[in-house]
């Protein structure tokens, strides 16, 4: 029996197959690290070994245990991959899980509440922090120019969007 996860994080979704042999196409959610030989994240309601993973422009390509032709990779597409928290590896120091900075406040420096982080999305320089507010929806890049602070137990992010930095 395979208990799914209590706490579960998002490590990636399944975007597409790719080649015949039952290989899938992946976004990571954060640097992918968790996408590696070995791994058994729950992906359609069970868990799945992870068999052979490599990086790629276009995202990670990802063997997974019992997926053998491009009939079954075809049906997880837009399946996520699921890990326990307690699975994930330690962030390094001022590293964060993107699922984390999800909800979090966003203040500016003259402690002003800008709105709250409700979406990040990966870039090639940068993840970027989707806030919605008062004023509407912005977007934040995730450096530490423009957030030099990230405080999760507060659950909050001093922010210095763009126009202010």
């Amino acid at each position: 029996m395979h208990r799914e996860p209590s706490d579960p994080v998002t490590i990636g979704r399944i975007l597409a197959p790719h080649g015949v042999r039952g290989t899938v196409r992946v976004r990571a959610f954060g640097s992918g690290r968790h996408l590696r030989e070995g791994v058994e994240p729950f992906v359609a309601e069970r868990r799945r070994r992870i068999l052979r993973s490599r990086s790629t422009p276009k995202g990670f390509l990802v063997d997974l245990d019992g997926i053998e032709s491009r009939e079954e990779a075809l049906e997880l597409r837009g399946q996520e991959m699921l890990l326990d928290r307690t699975e994930l590896d330690d962030p390094d120091e001022e590293e964060y899980y993107v699922g984390d900075l999800i909800g979090l406040e966003v203040v500016s420096g003259s402690g002003e509440t800008i709105g709250r982080v409700t979406e990040t999305f990966e870039t090639p320089a940068h993840e970027v922090l989707v806030v919605r507010g008062r004023g509407g929806e912005s977007y934040l890049p995730f450096t530490r120019e423009h957030v030099p602070e990230v405080d999760l137990e507060r659950g909050r992010i001093l922010a210095r969007p763009p126009e202010e930095a």
